[in-house]
C-alpha cells in the first residue's frame, strides 16, 4: 500500500474513533513523535504493564496469527 493511500485509510479510522484510550494512546504518540522520544516513557503504568504482559505471551509462544484470528472470528 502506498504512503497516501495508508494515509488515507488512517484518517478515514481516526474520524469515526470513539474510544477515548486509544485517542489518548495516538496523542502521546504523536507528541513523542515531536518531541523525538521514546514514546514509552509517556504511558501510564497500566499501559507498560500491558505491554509487558503482551511480550511475556509472545516469549511464552501464547499467540495466535493473524490468519488464525481471521478464522476465528470469521473474518
Amino acid at each position: 500500500m502506498k504512503q497516501e493511500a495508508i494515509k488515507i485509510e488512517l484518517i478515514e479510522w481516526l474520524q469515526n474513533l470513539k474510544d477515548i484510550e486509544t485517542l489518548n494512546f495516538l496523542k502521546v504518540l504523536k507528541d513523542s513523535a515531536i518531541k523525538n522520544q521514546d514514546w514509552f516513557h509517556d504511558l501510564s503504568q497500566e499501559e507498560k504493564e500491558g505491554i509487558e504482559r503482551g511480550l511475556q505471551d509472545i516469549k511464552n509462544g501464547k499467540t495466535l496469527s493473524h490468519e488464525d484470528m481471521k478464522a476465528k472470528y470469521g473474518l
